[in-house]
């Protein structure tokens, strides 16, 4: 077991990235009016996808099954407004990925809403609103916890999208002593964690004590970089009584990945082709711990999530809870639409997102923004020739050398790439920001993992 040491409030190497997460921060969550259509997509976490549980032209309700698999790590999806089904059909995620999605035509569709079972503010009291308890939840047996979640859908809302109820499946073998609830949300641009956190602590810190008893953890750690001071005293506000602890960690991108935190909270390591329950630990991201303690006290599945939309391309940058299927479009028309000199869109943040050509892609479980770039906010270099500067070795966090795994990769010599241990790669984007020469570092490194199953094959 890794002891229970502290770590340094930061970790080797990454990079300080202009955080731009203004005036977006200064937005309050605002409630999506309910959209023509939404269009629940069958593969929204890591794991096998779903089996369409519904029929064309089905009358469902709000947060009705309409997916489900019989696989353990797989996660059922659910109806997010009042309608009809249509026929499945596939849709193109940011990722590239084709899936299948269910269309829904929404009943009462428009910024009224009024068939809708809960709309406008009143959604939002529903999901986050009323009394969040703090005991001990003796009364919930851990299989309880873990029925609920898996019932409710839940996966990593931070972007992983992992299946929460794998997550805190107990293994006999390696039993977890800390829970870590990332709230550092360091990804430039992004601030729907941060609302969150203002807005609605208590459900975070319910869910955490919940997650907690699940797993059987000795201690619960939230961290937070000292950038967000405010919310910071907000979570400890909320968790005052609680057996939680509120760490404070230094700004630094990626702080939020689950490897860097643990480093900087606990002082410990993830194994290379490891997980945190190696070593004992389970990390959680804020707006999941807020969705569990819904799932688990009041059986309510995921079927909304927050969404930053923000960049200098885009006219009014807000923060919105939308329906899970609504398309980036939606986002972007409630937000008054593009300004002028819009250049690219990226569904995510600038640095780990991917950029999106059309705006019918529909928002998946793990999408935390949508951030339109202005034409002064894209850097505009042509790619050169590797100059050999290091820089990337400098920045990376995990220690690779990214140049030559993305050489290699682009040669489509994926033995050379494994040696240099493509797997590790966690896509956090420090290499490419650094680059001089302007090479897609990872891009390329997206490619070689792409191609690898089939090098294996």
């Amino acid at each position: 077991m890794t002891s229970l040491a502290t770590g340094r409030g930061t970790f080797p190497h990454g990079i300080h990235p202009p955080e731009r997460k203004h005036p977006a921060a200064e937005a309050p969550i605002e409630v999506l009016p309910t959209p023509a259509e939404v269009r629940i997509a069958l593969l929204q976490h890591l794991g096998a996808p779903c089996e369409a549980t519904v029929s064309p032209r089905t009358e469902v309700n709000l947060g009705d099954l309409v997916g489900d698999s019989k696989a353990f790590v797989s996660a059922p999806v659910h109806a997010s407004v009042t309608g009809l089904t249509g026929r499945t059909s596939v849709a193109t995620l940011p990722n590239g990925r084709h899936v299948p999605v269910i269309p829904i035509k929404a009943a009462g569709s428009g910024p009224s809403a009024e068939t809708q079972p809960f709309s406008g503010q009143s959604l939002f009291d529903d999901i986050f609103g009323g009394d969040w308890p703090k005991d001990s939840f003796d009364q919930y047996e851990p299989q309880q916890i873990l029925d609920a979640v898996r019932k409710a859908g839940l996966v990593g809302l931070g972007g992983a999208a992992f299946p929460t109820h794998v997550k805190l499946t107990r293994n006999p073998d390696k039993p977890i002593h800390t829970l870590l609830i990332n709230a550092c949300e360091c990804e430039p641009y992004l601030t729907s964690d941060y609302r969150l956190m203002l807005e609605a602590p208590a459900p975070i810190i319910t869910g955490a004590l919940l997650a907690q008893r699940a797993i059987g953890a000795q201690r619960t750690i939230i961290c937070i970089e000292d950038n967000k001071p405010d919310a910071a005293r907000t979570l400890r506000q909320a968790a005052e009584g609680a057996s939680i602890q509120v760490n404070v960690l230094r700004t630094k991108y990626p702080q939020g990945d689950e490897r860097q935190l643990i480093v900087s909270v606990l002082g410990a390591e993830v194994p290379t082709g490891g997980l945190p329950l190696d070593i004992g630990i389970v990390v959680l991201n804020v707006g999941t711990c807020a969705a569990l303690a819904r799932a688990v006290l009041r059986g309510k599945p995921l079927t909304h999530r927050i969404v930053s939309v923000s960049g200098g391309g885009i006219k009014q940058p807000k923060n919105l809870l939308v329906p899970i299927g609504a398309s980036y479009g939606d986002l972007v028309t409630y937000c008054g639409g593009f300004t002028d000199d819009v250049a690219r869109v990226v569904a995510g943040g600038p640095m780990m997102g991917f950029t999106i050509g059309a705006l019918d892609v529909p928002v998946t479980k793990g999408a935390s923004g949508l951030t339109a770039l202005s034409q002064t906010e894209v850097r505009k270099a042509d790619e050169t020739t590797c100059v050999r500067c290091g820089r990337c070795v400098d920045v990376c966090p995990v220690g690779l050398v990214p140049t030559k795994i993305a050489l290699a990769s682009k040669a489509g010599d994926m033995a050379l790439a494994q040696r240099y241990h493509i797997i590790a790669c966690m896509e956090c984007g420090c290499c490419a920001y650094v680059c001089p020469a302007s090479i897609p570092l990872v891009q390329l490194i997206r490619l070689g993992k792409i191609r690898l199953p089939k090098a294996k094959a």
